[in-house]
């Protein structure tokens, strides 16, 4: 890799951020819901994703205390193997049969190649020691709550003060590299009150959506902003993000494999343009595609420092995309690839790319009031965010909380908040069982899934049992059996919701 400067230059720079998570789903369910979903992200996402962040890829990965947890649990690579071997072997071959009898030769030649996949992502682990949760966290910067709450919805400050400082304590004994204070706000979804929980932790960078206020293209977006908390909100840039992530983004193309037409075994040997998948048509498009992506960032760049008088954009700016690690691999199966082609046209554009945690070192934060926008007025700037201060913001549907809190889900918001006044109310009565029932209820998967509809009826059986156990737990039974968390939030201490 080149030399990393001193500080951002003149033409800007980029962070690219994949926020890596995954729901507790190891021992909840198999086919095709439940622990499949882990599998299948350790092979084609987490363990591709491995191999690039061990050439010294400058990117900033974070790693929820939740997804730790399952990675951490006993037995998971012998489950992982078997897995492999006694499922995805099996299903490939039925298929490839299935599709060679019914005349489908390049079809069937496609499912036995990418077969190669697993098979070389159970070496990989195997070479690893089975401990891919220790070669993931020598590279893991940033961590996030303890079940990725949706942290503006939550009723108390005991129960905020647990996510997270549960997230922190479980970075700190995990990921060997040294913390900066990056935090990952679950869903983006932030709030002014969150400042001071956040700042007692010793957080001290977190990324934010700020879109709806500023604008899709703002120039406010490439520039960190300081809250009163001191906690140092980075925006991430919608305009970038989207140019991977949208239904109209780079996946979409017809030569990338297609993630929702599959054989019965749920195998994807079509591409988006309805003909047989061609694996190296698709990685040079990849390439194609990574070199656009860098001179479009460098042209956002560009655009952004024109727009505004000289000196407003610290550094000349920072584009911040950030995507979820599972999207690189499991949805977008070329996403790799394409990753890796992105760190190679860095360097031969001349963008350059940091981990976020070094550009913030370069950068100062401007404050609220200063934040330019589309014509760089900052005063108008700063009462756009100032509106934050009335209500949250995400990067959820509209850029607020209804994903997790709309007509859709509102009684899973509204036994959330109950369930966590009643464990607060037990104070110290309350039982380990209950406190990590409770966290599990928390997570925002649950009312995500409801509210886009995917696999609702399993997302709605987990807040339903999780919350039927907290109830049990409450009521008495203090060796309640939980609902099969085995490893579910190990580092929380009960105690932090008695803190004052």
């Amino acid at each position: 890799m080149p030399a990393v400067s001193r500080r951002v230059g003149e033409r800007g720079a980029l962070a690219i951020v994949l926020h890596t998570h995954m729901p507790y789903v190891e021992g909840f369910g198999t086919w095709p819901f439940g622990e499949e979903w882990l599998w299948e992200a350790i092979a084609v996402s987490y363990l591709p994703l491995l191999s690039l962040l061990r050439s010294d890829a400058p990117l900033t990965l974070s790693l929820t205390p939740v997804l730790c947890d399952q990675l951490e649990a006993p037995g998971l690579s012998e489950r992982f193997q078997d897995f492999v071997q006694d499922v995805r072997r099996l299903t490939h071959e039925q298929d490839a049969a299935g599709l060679r009898a019914g005349g489908h030769e390049r079809l069937a030649r496609e499912l036995e190649r990418s077969w190669s996949d697993y098979a070389l992502a159970a070496e990989r682990l195997e070479d690893l020691g089975g401990e891919l949760l220790g070669a993931l966290g020598a590279h893991a910067q940033w961590t996030s709550s303890a079940t990725h709450a949706i942290l503006p919805l939550l009723a108390t400050d005991a129960a905020l003060r647990l996510q997270v400082q549960t997230g922190v304590d479980s970075h700190a004994r995990r990921c060997s590299g040294h913390w900066r204070g990056g935090f990952w706000l679950p869903e983006c979804a932030y709030a002014p009150w969150l400042g001071r929980a956040l700042e007692d932790a010793g957080v001290r960078a977190a990324c934010v959506e700020l879109t709806n206020l500023l604008g899709l293209d703002a120039p406010g977006h490439l520039a960190p902003i300081a809250d009163d908390a001191g906690v140092v909100l980075v925006p991430i840039d919608r305009a970038t993000v989207s140019l991977v992530w949208s239904e109209a983004g780079y996946p979409a193309a017809d030569a990338y494999r297609d993630y929702h037409h599959h054989t019965i075994h749920h195998h994807n040997p079509w591409n988006n343009g309805g003909g047989a998948y061609d694996h190296a048509a698709a990685l040079a498009l990849a390439r194609e595609h990574a070199a656009d992506f860098v001179a479009r960032v460098l042209l956002r760049l560009r655009r952004a420092g024109e727009s505004l008088p000289t000196g407003a954009l610290p550094g000349g700016g920072l584009v911040v995309c950030a995507l979820d690690t599972e999207l690189l691999g499991h949805w977008w199966y070329e996403g790799p690839a394409w990753l890796a082609a992105v760190v190679q046209e860095c360097s031969r554009q001349g963008l350059e790319l940091l981990r976020l945690d070094d550009a913030l070192e370069r950068l100062q934060p401007i404050p609220w009031a200063s934040s330019p926008t589309h014509d760089g007025a900052a005063d108008a700037g700063g009462e756009r965010l100032a509106a934050i201060g009335e209500r949250a913001c995400s990067w959820g549907k509209d850029g607020d909380l209804s994903t997790w809190s709309g007509p859709a889900v509102a009684d899973m918001a509204f036994a959330a908040r109950a369930a966590e006044l009643q464990v607060v109310a037990a104070g110290a009565s309350a039982s380990a069982a209950a406190v990590r029932e409770l966290l599990a209820l928390q997570a925002s998967d649950w009312p995500f899934m409801v509210s886009r509809r995917i696999a609702a009826p399993y997302a709605r059986e987990r807040f339903h049992d999780h919350r039927a156990a907290l109830a049990s737990a409450l009521a008495g039974a203090s060796d309640a059996p939980l609902t099969g968390l085995r490893n579910l939030a190990v580092d929380a201490d009960p105690a932090t919701l008695l803190s004052p």
